[in-house]
């Protein structure tokens, strides 16, 4: 079987050694073979796309390798919802995940291993609401604040932005001019010259 190995540091001042090590020692008592080693050092889990992930499952849409092994859950993300996302696009390429510290395998012939993505998926999906949840709370506390959400409103005149253009300017120059962006002066023309 061909394999990718993962690691990841969140520190520039730390280094995988450790999580390598492991990793090609299981591989080795297997005989697995190193497809490839991606390694991503100074990166946070929480980030969803990392430079050495985002190539690894370039290599695994591919078809490079069978397997991808990190050697724990947390190495491959902490953020639940994208470790999920990441884990069940493998299992729909056919490539499995092994988190070998954990005996965390999604090999299709395991019935524990499917059990287990369910379980991870329903936790990601409790993740995502606990989110909308917050956010939609804290929505209505800044609201009930005060607080204008959204972009600011510009104030400029209308008229004006009709008066540049008819003198025969540009849409960038009555921009400037006005200091407003491009398609703030096109959208107020618009809407001046239909009513």
């Amino acid at each position: 079987m061909r394999v990718a190995l993962y690691a990841r540091v969140s520190t520039i001042d730390q280094n995988c050694d450790l999580q390598l090590r492991e990793l090609r020692e299981y591989c080795a008592a297997r005989k697995w073979e190193v497809a490839g080693e991606y390694v991503d050092t100074g990166w946070s889990g929480v980030k969803a796309t990392r430079p050495e992930l985002s190539r690894l499952m370039e290599d695994a849409r591919k078809r490079r390798f069978d397997a991808v092994l990190v050697w724990k859950l947390d190495r491959w993300g902490r953020s639940v919802a994208d470790s999920i996302r990441g884990i069940q696009e493998l299992v729909s390429l056919e490539v499995r995940f092994i988190a070998v510290t954990q005996n965390i395998d999604t090999d299709q012939s395991n019935p524990m291993a499917r059990f287990l993505l369910h379980i991870m998926a329903a936790f990601a999906e409790l993740e995502r609401e606990l989110i909308r949840e917050r956010t939609i709370a804290g929505v209505r506390t800044a609201r009930s604040k005060g607080k204008v959400l959204g972009r600011p409103r510009r104030v400029f005149r209308r008229d004006e932005v009709i008066r540049l253009r008819e003198e025969g300017l540009s849409w960038r120059s009555i921009s400037r001019r006005l200091g407003i962006p491009v398609t703030t002066c096109i959208d107020s023309y618009g809407v001046r010259k239909s009513s």
